[in-house]
This record gives C-alpha cells, structure tokens and sequence, in this order.
C-alpha cells in the first residue's frame, strides 16, 4: 500500500466532510488521516487527506469520485508537486523529578515543547513529519506515554501557486 495526501478544496456547507469520507470508505479504500478547516476564502474549505491506495490506478479512481461530488471544488494531489508535509502531536508522558531533565533531553532533541508539566506527568507538543513524530514516540516508550493524540497529515505546496490555481 502507498499513501498519498490528497488537497480537496470544498464548499463550505455542512454535511460535505461525511459525503467525502464516505465515499472513500464504501470504496474500501483506507484513510490514514483527514483533517477539515478554513481556508482564506470564508466559503471554502480544505480537507487534508491521506488515502492509502495499492497503486495510482485506486488512487485516479479514488479522484475521479471525488470529483463527481457536488460540493467538490478542486482536489490536487500533493505528492506530485513539492510539498510541505507535517503533523501535530500531544503527548502525555509519566514524569516525575528523577526523569524530568532527560524528558527534556529528548524533547530539545526534537525540537518539541513541554507545554504543561504537573508532579505526575509532562504534556509535550511536536510539530514535524509522521517519521519524526513516530521516532519521538519511541524514545519517550521508556517514559511511559500515558495519552497521545495526532491531528494527522495536513500539507502544502511550495512556492507561489495556491492549490485553487493548480
């Protein structure tokens, strides 16, 4: 399987993130992530969406749904233009005075926050690609990881040209 994130621009109206899940889902293609938000354009709005397809065929087929929807404005896929790929994850991390610093250690490492700090546990923030996020996760395992929560993939392309204009 390969995944692939996809930029759907949408009409803004409600009930348009289920038509386009669903019409993924009863494909019985996988979605990895998706994450819906504004854009600059009040009556738009963005899905970010990571699709794992065996091959660019499932993927053509999966764009050419979509595209069929009402409400779908454009969708682009990002892997064939440069692009700037990241994820956000909080972590809840058992803590104590005795492993603090070297909690610290591994977050300065990764160029990550503690963002909250209580006498049992940390709550860390990280910002980076899902390889990064996953080999934090793994250095913190030893820690013990109370809670994790990631918004998935959102991306954009570089340079100048917005995804409307693609």
């Amino acid at each position: 399987m390969k995944k692939y994130n996809l930029a759907v621009l949408v009409d803004n109206k409600p009930g348009v993130l289920t038509h386009v899940s669903g019409l993924i889902s009863r494909r019985a293609f996988n979605i990895e992530s998706i994450s819906a938000g504004y854009t600059e354009e009040a009556s738009v709005t963005r899905i970010n969406i990571e699709v794992s397809v065996e091959d660019d065929r499932e993927l053509d087929q999966v764009v050419n749904q979509l595209g069929k929807l009402i409400d779908v404005v454009k969708i682009v896929n990002l892997g064939k233009v440069d692009s700037i790929i990241r994820e956000l994850v909080l972590l809840k991390v058992r803590a104590n005075k005795k492993n603090l610093a070297d909690i610290r250690n591994v977050v300065d490492i990764f160029r990550g926050k503690i963002v909250d700090v209580s006498p049992e546990n940390v709550v860390i923030e990280l910002t980076g690609s899902q390889g990064k996020i996953d080999a934090i996760c793994e250095m913190l395992e030893e820690f013990e990881i109370i809670e994790i929560a990631r918004t998935g993939t959102i991306a954009l392309s570089r340079g100048p040209v917005p995804v409307k204009n693609m």
